[in-house]
């Protein structure tokens, strides 16, 4: 997996294959109770609330840590979720108003998804806010955590 933060760039790039297709990788990030079981880091609860995806529809989740503090996601999608790509907003009622706009690419070869998520933030400040983490198990840390738990996901979703 890549993560790419460059300096002084109101951007994020994660890249990462699964060996999968990409229909299965899309179901994941679609499908609530797929949702739940792979996205955010260990120690972290997640409960999906709201999870409509077609063009206006609104997403929204909850991770509770062990102390049962909940941080909260959410935001529309904008054009129609499909398997090729999901375009949404994003936004963490922790720092209220700072939306970022994320695309996600699935490109399948061969049975292979390689899937690209570009977030834009709206300042360079923004970003680096995300990247240092807005909670304390950390962004990087809860990125990685999460595409490991996918990859199992869509693993055991192929045998099915």
């Amino acid at each position: 997996m890549e993560i790419t933060a460059d300096p002084g760039v109101p951007l994020v790039l994660i890249t990462r294959r699964f060996d999968a297709p990409r229909a299965l990788v899309f179901r994941a990030y679609t499908e609530p109770d797929l949702v739940a079981r792979w996205l955010g880091p260990a120690g972290l609860t997640l409960t999906v609330n709201q999870l409509d995806p077609r063009h206006g529809g609104r997403w929204r989740w909850t991770h509770y840590d062990s102390d049962g503090k909940g941080f909260v996601f959410h935001g529309p999608y904008h054009g129609t979720p499909s398997p090729e790509r999901i375009v949404q907003t994003y936004e963490f009622d922790l720092y209220p108003g700072v939306v970022y706009l994320n695309t996600i690419t699935f490109d399948e070869n061969d049975g292979v998804t390689t899937l690209r998520q570009s977030t834009v933030f709206p300042t360079v400040e923004d970003r680096d806010v995300y990247v240092e983490g807005g909670t304390e198990t950390g962004t990087e840390t809860g990125i990685r955590a999460s595409m490991d738990q996918l990859d199992a996901l869509v693993a055991q979703l192929v045998k099915e």
